[in-house]
């Protein structure tokens, strides 16, 4: 028995304010609990609760196997909401540490809460408090959730959308252009001999250059246009309402400006950059895989043809600005 349990009124959120409520629990069996032991089964009835005089309890739902969801401290109380709502118990409640609890017949509870309106009081705030600590750590958990989903949406290096979103998003894309009757085209992108460029200027460089392609192929394209980072050196750009003639054009535009536009390395060399693209436009009876695809084929012949510009797939590709391979 602890002494600071026999002076007074104990630190008992249940009985705050209510010492008549207190004197007539205070001889209530107490039980001792070891490291591990269980005091709550979920699924059995509930005859009574514990208010933790000393120790801690640990709060398991499923299995005790994993992480508590949550620890009961020395005056605080547990195992009262099955006496309220008249349901089994549903979760587990173990001993953190060697921990000491009062025993509350449910009669004696229910005797408490009718006469003495303060401990109803208090047992409302508590589980108002265990309310708004559940939805906190809901939150907090959809929090963490969508954090991670962001993260494992977005390439590292490039800051773009990554494969993973990409083959989570295409084919809602593919889907929504079919039932809306529109267009959707893809734009397959590879940067030109890149590991030459690598094995020449150096790993970290080359991590620069992808990085600077994709905020280039970012600004380039409109912002309704979406640009992942395909794998390696590879690209791919989602053009929504747009033809596969259009995509063509588009992905030009973006070609040539890459070409024109040298780039600056950390330690001051200009490099010129250039890409080979491959577009393919969404047909009948397609689906999303098919459509990279034929966006895929499209970059290969692009590549085949010298490198430096753009083909749509079955088409002829178009001309290399000249003097840049």
């Amino acid at each position: 028995m602890s002494a600071a349990f026999d002076i007074g009124v104990p630190d008992i959120l249940l009985f705050e304010g209510a010492p008549l409520a207190w004197e007539r629990v205070r001889g209530c069996p107490r039980r001792r609990l070891q490291p591990g032991q269980v005091l709550i089964h979920p699924g059995t009835p509930a005859r009574e609760f514990y208010v933790v005089l000393w120790g801690q309890l640990a709060v398991h739902v499923d299995t005790v196997d994993v992480d508590p969801v949550a620890f009961v401290e020395p005056g605080q109380h547990c195992g009262d909401l099955a006496l309220v709502d008249g349901l089994d118990r549903s979760a587990w409640v173990v001993a953190a540490v060697v921990s000491e609890v009062l025993v509350v017949p449910e009669e004696l509870f229910w005797q408490l809460v009718g006469q003495i309106p303060r401990v109803a009081v208090n047992a409302l705030r508590a589980m108002a408090a265990r309310v708004r600590g559940g939805n906190s750590e809901v939150t907090e958990s959809r929090r963490l959730q969508a954090e991670y989903k962001r993260h494992a949406s977005f390439d590292g290096l490039t800051g773009l959308y990554n494969r993973r979103w990409l083959d989570e998003v295409l084919p809602r894309q593919a889907q929504r252009a079919r039932s809306a009757g529109q267009p959707l085209s893809a734009v397959m992108v590879d940067v030109d001999h890149f590991k030459r460029f690598n094995d020449t200027y150096g790993h970290a460089a080359g991590d620069y250059v992808l990085f600077a392609v994709g905020q280039r192929l970012r600004r380039s394209f409109r912002p309704t246009d979406l640009v992942a980072r395909y794998g390696g050196e590879e690209f791919t750009v989602i053009l929504p309402q747009t033809p596969g003639e259009s995509a063509v054009l588009a992905a030009d535009r973006v070609r040539r400006a890459l070409a024109e536009e040298p780039m600056t390395l950390e330690d001051g060399t200009l490099v010129k950059v250039t890409a080979s693209m491959g577009v393919a436009e969404l047909v009948q009876g397609q689906t999303s895989d098919a459509l990279l695809q034929a966006a895929d084929r499209a970059l290969y012949q692009a590549k085949g043809a010298g490198r430096n510009r753009v083909c749509s797939w079955g088409a002829v590709p178009t001309e290399p600005l000249p003097g840049l391979l």
